[in-house]
């Protein structure tokens, strides 16, 4: 199964994609993850996207599709791809990867959420450094506050969880990202519109139902 997962920020893609990779034992492949991997290693990658992401920018197009292609090919048994494509470019760009292949994405799940919804989401979020485990002060919590419940240490809030760089984010988000959902519905892909509002247990539910039904 080779899936999308596109909505804005805050919409819970990280977490959604976390239990479709749990239930259909697939890959998930987070550009916003690797890329913070990236940077923490201190690999050229990495450096090149620090400045962009602080600020709560987009990495350039072609950064991104080079490293998301290489982890594509890394998951043979298919995968979901989280955050990527954020732009008309990276999408098109998937498509020739994916041609070259042979392959093909069998469907998109598009979390829609209001953005009056978004900003307590992201500013309240807190997460793990080292296993990378994400919390809410209000919606999620830890066992004991302001620790990770594997026991890594002191949660965290990222520096693009600010409320600065989140209105930046969603404004990137509406310029730009929100497009590639008109570029799929163009091209006739399977897109599947879910309400991510609700508790995350309704939303996946909900998910998982229409994924049952196109297997």
């Amino acid at each position: 199964m080779r899936l999308i997962l596109l909505g804005p920020p805050g919409a819970g893609k990280g977490t959604q994609c976390k239990r479709i990779v749990e239930k259909y034992q697939i890959a998930h492949l987070s550009s916003g993850d690797i890329l913070r991997t990236e940077r923490a290693a201190g690999t050229d990658l990495g450096k090149k996207a620090q400045s962009y992401m602080d600020s709560g920018a987009l990495v350039p197009d072609d950064l991104i599709i080079d490293m998301m292609v290489a982890a594509m090919k890394k998951a043979p048994k298919g995968y979901v791809l989280d955050g990527f494509p954020r732009t008309m470019v990276q999408a098109e760009g998937l498509d020739k990867a994916l041609a070259r292949a042979g392959e093909k994405i069998d469907a998109i799940v598009n979390l829609v959420v209001d953005d009056a919804l978004i900003l307590p989401r992201m500013t309240g979020r807190r997460s793990c450094p080292k296993c990378g485990a994400v919390y809410h002060i209000a919606t999620l919590r830890p066992k004991v506050e302001g620790k990770c419940d594997k026991g890594c240490g002191d949660l965290v809030q990222r520096p693009d969880d600010t409320p600065e760089v989140v209105s930046n984010r969603l404004k990137t988000y509406h310029h730009q990202t929100a497009a590639v959902v008109g570029y799929y519905q163009k091209k006739n892909a399977v897109i599947l519109n879910m309400d991510a509002s609700r508790e995350i247990s309704q939303v996946s539910k909900a998910i998982f139902q229409k994924l049952d039904s196109l297997k």
